[in-house]
């Protein structure tokens, strides 16, 4: 059975589910940030995927980049699946500007989360997922 990883669950907000992997929205409100996660057990690499899930995920992926971009227009959008820290496969789709705390550099380990106030997550979640028809 199918197990969100105890890091993904306590750092995001759920945004819903798409035909394979779980959205959710990473909590940190200066890089509008989802996280998608194949809803399969014990998945680390891309490669665990069969075939066909690995199709699914990428047309999630660019979904999820597409509406994200248009709701924040974002100048760049960043997708990537690391898995260095949490080793749940999971693909990140990162809404990039050049005057962002990170810009250009990658989002990870650049400062400290900033956690958005009481009901934005919840906000931002919603319009996501009204964006991406979930």
């Amino acid at each position: 059975m199918f197990e969100l990883d105890e890091r993904l669950a306590n750092d995001t907000a759920l945004v819903g589910d798409l035909p394979l992997s779980l959205v959710l929205l990473m909590n940190d409100q200066r890089f509008p940030w989802a996280i998608l996660v194949p809803r399969r057990k014990g998945l680390v690499e891309l490669h665990d995927l069969s075939a066909a899930d690995r199709r699914t995920l990428a047309d999630e992926a660019a979904a999820v980049s597409a509406a994200l971009q248009k709701l924040t227009g974002a100048e760049k959008m960043n997708v990537a699946a690391l898995g260095n820290i949490v080793r749940q496969l999971h693909v990140h789709v990162v809404a990039r500007f050049a005057a962002d705390d990170a810009w250009p550099r990658p989002v990870w380990g650049v400062g400290a989360a900033v956690p958005y106030a009481e009901g934005e997550a919840a906000a931002c979640a919603a319009a996501l997922k009204s964006a991406l028809g979930v």
